[in-house]
This record gives C-alpha cells, sequence and structure tokens, in this order.
C-alpha cells in the first residue's frame, strides 16, 4: 500500500463518551483497530474473569470457635494440597513441594539464621560490624580463620570455637556496646540539662531588665457588667442528660420483680414471720471485735435488796425468763437459719445458765434444800411465762395473718386450662378481676421467658370464653364485660395473631350454626347475646375502614346474613335486629360503605309497626313479609300507654327476654323500638348523602314515612324523632336528579375522500399509510443491527479462541521443555551409572 494515499484523522484528546472519526482509509488498519480495541476491553475481561473486588477471610476455621488451632492448621494443610493437586501442575515434575510453618518455609527456619534485632536503639543505624557481616554473610568460615590466625602460638594448638560460641560472645559484645551508648546518651542529657539552667541564670543579666518594685502595684480595672454576666453564664450549672427511657423488656422485667417481692412479703406476713424480728437477729462477733459500736440502749442494773434476811432475787428471775420466752419465740419463727447462728444461740443459752447458777450459789444464807425448792419453782415460772409471751404474739400476729390471707396475691401463673382460669375470676368483683389478669400479664410478660409468649397466647381464648359466659347468665353481667374489654384490648395488641384466629373461629361456628338449622328447618333465628356482644367487641378492637380485614369482613358478612335470613317472629328478635343496624352504621361510619340489608330491616321495621290495613302500596323484602301473624309485633293501640310513654334508650338485657313484664311495659318498649327506628333512619340519611343514587335508596323509607305512618296517633317524642328523620330524608333528596344512562359521543358520517399514495420510484409504490412504512424501517433496521451484532458475537468468539489457544501452546511448550530437560538428566544419570559399572568390571 502507498502511503501517501492513507487517510489518517488524528484526534489530540481522547474525550470519554464522544464518537470518533479517526479511522485509517485501509481495510488492514480498521482490523489492527478491532483487535486493539478488544484487547482492551474483552481481553482484560477474560483475564480478570475469577478476580473479585471484595476481600473475603476464606481462610478454614478461621471463625470456628470449636476447632483446636492445631486442627485448624492440619485441615489448612489438606486444602492447600488439594488445591495445588490440579490440572496445572501435574506435570511439574521437577518442582519440589515447600513444607511452611506458619507462613515461613521449614528449609529457612533449620539454618538457625539470628534475625538482627531492629528495635535496639542505635545510634548508628544501618551499619554493620565487621564481625557480624563475615558471620552472618561470609558463612562463618572467614570469623573462624580470622580468629585462629590472630591467636598466639600457644593458642594455635587448641580447639577453634564453634558458632554457637561465637555467636554468644557476639551478642554479648552488642550488648555492652548498645549499654555504653545509653550511658553516653544519658550523661549528654545531664549536660544539656546543666546547661539549660546555667543559661537561665546569665539571661537575666544580658537582658538588663529593671527588677520589678513591690511598691508600684498596678491597679487593676474592674471588670464591666457584661464581664460579670458572661462569667456568671460559664459558672452556671449546665444542663445533665435525662435518664434513658427503658426498653419494654427492663419495664417487664422490673415490674416482675416488684410483684415477687410484694407476693414473698405477703406470704411472709400470712405465716406470721415479723419481719422486725428478722431485722433485730443478733449478728455474729468474732473473737477479736473489741465492741467499739456497742451502744446501751437502756440500763439493766437492778438494786440488790433482802428480805427476810435473803436476797431477793425474784425481779432478776422475771426479767431473765422474759428474756428467754423471748429467744425461743424468735428461735421457733426462724426455723430456716443456718447451723452456725443455731450454735451460737446454744452457746448463748449455756453461758447465762452458768451465770445464773452461779448468782444462785453466791448466796450464803440459803441452804441447799431451800434452793432446790427455789428451782423447781424458778422453772415453773419459766414455762408459764414462755406460754403467755406466746399466746400474747400469736394475738398480735393473728390480724395481720387474716389479712394477708384475705388480700389478693402478687404473682400468677398463665392457667393451663379454662377451668382453672375461671376459677381465678368467678367470685371476685370486677376491680379484683382487672387486677388478676393485669398480673398474669406482667409475672409473665413474654421477654421473661420463651414459652410465654404461647401461654398467653392460650389466655386471649379463655377470656373470650369466659366474656361469653358471662353473656349467656340468666342475668348476663354487661359491666364486667364492659371493663374485661380492656384487658383483652391489650392481650389483642401483644398478640393480633391469636386474637384473629380465635375470633374468626368463633364466627365460623356461628355461622355454620346457623347454616345447619336453615337446612333442617327452613329457617333461621337471631343468635344470642354472646355472639352479639362478640360483634360488639370486634369493632373495638380491629379496624373496621379498612377494605378488606382478616376479621372485620367476615363479621360484615355474618351481620349481613343474620339481617337477611333469620325471621323476625318476636319482639327479641327486633331488639336484636335493631342492634345489628346499630353495629352496622358504627362499623360504616368511617369508610360510608353502603349497606341495603340496613335498609331493608328498617323499612321491614316500619312495616310491622302499622296495621294490616294499612300494609299496602309498598314491597317487602325478606325476612319480613307482607302476609302473616307477625305483622304487628310494634303496633301499640292502648292511649294510655301511648300517653305514658317516655323516650328512653332500650337496655340491651332485654334481649334475654321479659320475665314478669306488664302490658304497659311491652307497649312501651314497642314504641322506644320505633322511635330507635326513626333516629337510625336520620343516621343513614347523614351518611350517605353523598351518593348519587340517595334518591332511589331512600325513597321506599320515603315514601313509607309519608303516606303509610299514622303519626298524628303517636306522643309528642315520637312524633318528634319522625318529623326529624322525615326532614333529613326530604333535604337531601331535592339535591340529587334520577340516574341516566351514560350519553355516548355520536358516531360520525362516512365521507368518501380520495386515497393518497405517495409514490417514491417510478413504477413502484410504497406500502399504504404511514404506519406501514414506519414498521417495514424498523423490521429492516431491526435485521440489520441483528446481523452486526452476531458478526461481532462471533468474531469476539474467535479472537477468545485464539486467545485460549495460545495460553494451552504456551504451556505445552514449558511441559515439553521440562520433559527433554528431564529425560537429558535421565540419560547422562544413566550414562554415567553404565561408566560406573564398566570401571567396576574391569
Amino acid at each position: 500500500s502507498n502511503p501517501f494515499e492513507v487517510k489518517v484523522n488524528r484526534q489530540k484528546f481522547n474525550i470519554l463518551g464522544r464518537k470518533t472519526k479517526n479511522d485509517v482509509g485501509l481495510p488492514g488498519v480498521s482490523r489492527s483497530k478491532a483487535i486493539r480495541k478488544r484487547t482492551q476491553t474483552l481481553l482484560k475481561e477474560y483475564k480478570e474473569r475469577g478476580k473479585a473486588n471484595v476481600f473475603k477471610d476464606k481462610r478454614f476455621g478461621e471463625y470456628n470457635t470449636k476447632i483446636s488451632p492445631e486442627e485448624k492448621m492440619i485441615r489448612r494443610f489438606a486444602l492447600e494440597r488439594q488445591q495445588n493437586y490440579g490440572k496445572k501442575n501435574i506435570y511439574n515434575l521437577n518442582e519440589d513441594e515447600e513444607l511452611t510453618h506458619y507462613g515461613q518455609s521449614l528449609a529457612e527456619i533449620e539454618k538457625l539464621n539470628d534475625i538482627v534485632d531492629s528495635d535496639s536503639d542505635t545510634e548508628e543505624k544501618g551499619t554493620l560490624s565487621a564481625e557480624l557481616t563475615a558471620a552472618h554473610f561470609g558463612g562463618g568460615g572467614g570469623l573462624l580463620r580470622k580468629k585462629a590466625s590472630s591467636g598466639h602460638q600457644d593458642e594455635e594448638e587448641e580447639k577453634p570455637k564453634s558458632r554457637k560460641e561465637l555467636l554468644e560472645e557476639m551478642i554479648a559484645k552488642s550488648k555492652q556496646e548498645k549499654q555504653e551508648r545509653q550511658t553516653r546518651r544519658e550523661n549528654a542529657l545531664d549536660l544539656t540539662e546543666k546547661l539549660d539552667n546555667e543559661w537561665k541564670e546569665i539571661q537575666t543579666l544580658i537582658a538588663r531588665k529593671p527588677p520589678k518594685s513591690k511598691d508600684k502595684e498596678v491597679e487593676k480595672p474592674k471588670p464591666d457588667e457584661y464581664d460579670m454576666i458572661v462569667r456568671e453564664l460559664g459558672f452556671e450549672m449546665k444542663a445533665k442528660p435525662s435518664e434513658r427511657m427503658k426498653t419494654e423488656e427492663e419495664l417487664a422485667k422490673e415490674e416482675q420483680a416488684r410483684l415477687q417481692k410484694l407476693e414473698a412479703d405477703r406470704l411472709r406476713r400470712m405465716h406470721g414471720i415479723d419481719e422486725e424480728a428478722n431485722k433485730k437477729k443478733p449478728s455474729h462477733v468474732s473473737a477479736d471485735d473489741l465492741a467499739d459500736g456497742f451502744i446501751l440502749d437502756k440500763d439493766d442494773r437492778h438494786l440488790l435488796s433482802y428480805k427476810d434476811g435473803k436476797m431477793n432475787l425474784e425481779n432478776e428471775d422475771e426479767e431473765k425468763d422474759r428474756e428467754e420466752g423471748r429467744r425461743k419465740a424468735e428461735e421457733e419463727e426462724d426455723g430456716k437459719e443456718d447451723n452456725e447462728s443455731e450454735e451460737e444461740s446454744e452457746e448463748e443459752s449455756a453461758n447465762e445458765d452458768e451465770e445464773d447458777g452461779a448468782a444462785d450459789s453466791h448466796s450464803d444464807l440459803e441452804s441447799d434444800l431451800e434452793s432446790e425448792e427455789e428451782a423447781s419453782g424458778d422453772k415453773e415460772q419459766e414455762k408459764h411465762q414462755i406460754n403467755e409471751n406466746e399466746s400474747q404474739n400469736v394475738e398480735e400476729l393473728d390480724p395481720k395473718m387474716k389479712a394477708a390471707k384475705s388480700e389478693l396475691p402478687y404473682t400468677f401463673a398463665v392457667p393451663e386450662s379454662f377451668e382453672t382460669f375461671k376459677s381465678l375470676l368467678a367470685g371476685r368483683p370486677i376491680e379484683q378481676q382487672l387486677t388478676v389478669l393485669e398480673r398474669i400479664q406482667k409475672c409473665n410478660h413474654p421477654s421473661l421467658a420463651v414459652g410465654n409468649k404461647a401461654k398467653l397466647e392460650k389466655l386471649v381464648g379463655f377470656l373470650l370464653d369466659y366474656i361469653g359466659e358471662l353473656a349467656t347468665l340468666d342475668l348476663p353481667e354487661l359491666r364486667t364485660i364492659d371493663k374485661l374489654v380492656l384487658p383483652l384490648y391489650n392481650l389483642c395488641q401483644m398478640f393480633p395473631e391469636a386474637a384473629c384466629d380465635r375470633i374468626k373461629f368463633i364466627l365460623r361456628d356461628a355461622a355454620h350454626d346457623m347454616e345447619e338449622i336453615i337446612e333442617v328447618k327452613g329457617r333461621a333465628t337471631l343468635p344470642g347475646l354472646d355472639t352479639l356482644v362478640y360483634l360488639k367487641i370486634i369493632s373495638l378492637l380491629f379496624p373496621t375502614s379498612d377494605f378488606w380485614h382478616p376479621v372485620v369482613t367476615p363479621a360484615f358478612i355474618y351481620m349481613s346474613q343474620l339481617l337477611t335470613k333469620c325471621r323476625i317472629t318476636t319482639l327479641q328478635d327486633v331488639i336484636k335486629g335493631l342492634f345489628i343496624c346499630c353495629l352496622f352504621l358504627e362499623y360504616v361510619s368511617f369508610s360510608r360503605r353502603f349497606v341495603p340489608e340496613l335498609i331493608n330491616f328498617l323499612l321491614g321495621v316500619l312495616h310491622i309497626s302499622l296495621p294490616k290495613k294499612q300494609a299496602q302500596g309498598y314491597a317487602v323484602v325478606h325476612p319480613f313479609t307482607p302476609v302473616g301473624k307477625n305483622l304487628e309485633l310494634l303496633l301499640v293501640c292502648d292511649k294510655q300507654d301511648l300517653e305514658s310513654w317516655q323516650k328512653q334508650n332500650l337496655p340491651l338485657s332485654t334481649v334475654t327476654g321479659f320475665k314478669e313484664s306488664s302490658r304497659t311495659e311491652m307497649n312501651h318498649i314497642r314504641l322506644s323500638c320505633l322511635a330507635l327506628c326513626f333516629d337510625l333512619i336520620k343516621k343513614c340519611a347523614a351518611l350517605y348523602e353523598s351518593l348519587p343514587s340517595f334518591h332511589e335508596i331512600m325513597r321506599p323509607l320515603h315514601t313509607l314515612l309519608i303516606h303509610h305512618v299514622p303519626v298524628k296517633e303517636y306522643p309528642e317524642k315520637l312524633q318528634e324523632s319522625y318529623h326529624s328523620a322525615l326532614k333529613e330524608l326530604e333535604g337531601k333528596v331535592k339535591h340529587y336528579t334520577p340516574l341516566v344512562c351514560e350519553k355516548k359521543k355520536p358516531v360520525p358520517l362516512k365521507q368518501y375522500t380520495p386515497k393518497l399514495v405517495k409514490v417514491l420510484e417510478f413504477g413502484r409504490k410504497q406500502a399504504g399509510s404511514k404506519k406501514e412504512q414506519e414498521r417495514k424501517q424498523l423490521i429492516q433496521r431491526h435485521k440489520r443491527e441483528l446481523k452486526g451484532a452476531i458478526r461481532e458475537i462471533r468474531k469476539d468468539n474467535q479472537f477468545l479462541a485464539r486467545t485460549q489457544l495460545s495460553e494451552i501452546m504456551e504451556r505445552d511448550s514449558i511441559r515439553k521443555r521440562k520433559v527433554k530437560e528431564l529425560l537429558g538428566s535421565l540419560a547422562t544419570q544413566e550414562g554415567e551409572w553404565k561408566a560406573m559399572k564398566r570401571k567396576k568390571r574391569e
């Protein structure tokens, strides 16, 4: 190629990301450029394919404390042998294996070469003595020859020194030199310090400064007010950091320790153990104690008196009897003391008996008989006084023991069954029941032990069952249930999954029972008070505004089935249905979800409050029927009952039944149900006022209230409820128009416009539309790019294959060279062996 025909576009600087046109105008040069580019990118990736940018400690057993260091070293050596015994080192025939110990070669360690101490603080660093260089670098032979030649003629005959002796001498000499250098350095420091002190004395003479006169005292300026305030602020107490907030586990442990201490105190008081007696126990006194801290509480000295020529010892005997009785009472209370304290008390009592005997023997006026009689009398008095002391102690402790027994225990274990749980709470007032539940939770917090979580999860089910039992009593304890909701809420917050599963199980059972009754009898009745209480508790424990909830959604469906499938046959059924309507409004108060079963049931309640003649002109949906015997459940015809009625809330306890209720009371309950129905209609109107279909939803209720309800016969309070509900409905109805079908965009008429086709070449035309043209262009471009990508991939594979082949050939050449060397060495050895054998024959 002619170099004058090659055109090169040069670039001064390489800019990252910019496409350059530096191609040379010859095909061979462009190929070399592609190869150079692949060597910079692809070859680099190929060589670094097994590398990583993260350092990982892959030593075997480095962080395993169960393996001993010796076993670690053995396993590491085995792994190293396995790694070396690979494909790469199969043909390395002439390379010996190098043994190491802690990273050092064993061959170098066996040479016993001493390392020069690098920490020695020598002044002349980097210089080595002639003996050291001769010993380490000369192999030791030169030093031995030097020592042997420099000796006297008498020493020439002696044996030369060994290497070890020479090294010891050299070490001793180096230590001596080091000590001399240190002494010289200390002397130099002493001299410099001495010169500094002398310089300070001469410096005052050189400066020629006059000494300060003591008479002239410079008056310091008084501090300014601002300076005084700044200093006061500097000396003020700075804010100290407050104590950190304790974790839940720490609080639980503290609460458990507090309750355990209180329970121990209660048990001690219940068993009659006096705390003050335990505090006043005599401590152990050693033989070397000088009794420096002895304080005399009271004066125990007594005056010596004579009566009828004899010593009067009655007072002393009485006091001794009291002390012995008190001591025996303390020993009975503290029966669990150590053996040392028991031995000391026995020694003290023995010493006191000896002193008593010695005091009695000092009286020379008494005869032997009289002393024996007095001793027997003294023993009887002692027994009598001890019994009196014991009875006094028991009388004092009896009220405390009774109070401790009646007191509520401070620690409780989690009950394993519902019967034990019921026995803990049954017969106690509600305050004590709440205290028992609180102490069970605190003493068995999940953070205190491993199995406490499972035990407290069972407690959730026990508490729900207990609430259900309270609701099924003849006189349901609704106040107690109301108080028990708080601990149930706390448990639900701690264990939401357990509470969720338990309540879902209760709802599943209730729904299954209702379906079975419908299959057998064809109709179902509304559930009891316990199920209604559970539905109310669900709204307190779980969020009711969620779109879907694992507990609230099944409860929502179950309540809607109750309002549609259960027949209304009694007044209790009406009250239960109205209670479920109230729960529905409570559930949807935030989400404003439309409940058609609620509107249908309120329409049915108004239907059963009308006489049979007026029940026409509107539709009634199941479970209410337009014809039947239960049409006039809420109809009140007695004028006296209508006039005497007063508006009041319906108690939930009426759900269980009406015992010994008069006709007037029943009529008042019917009117209260009707008033509640009007209030619920008013709440529904306020809740669903934002719905576009509000008019269609409330139209049946509005028609029934206007045309069929006999308002004039009702009392004044009931008329007020009626008018307020009707006003709420009418005020919202006027603002909305009836629903209409959605308006669609009209379809335009077909227009016959000419079809224009773009002709790009003579005799040929492109595809019909612009989209088809763009699609064809994209297909062609995709084919072109795909071919280019396949071509580049093939070239990359060929480049990598050439690189791998070159590596294999290089390894093969090295292997052949080593094999030739080995064969040559074997041939020489064979020749030498034959020559040696030939010589032996000759």
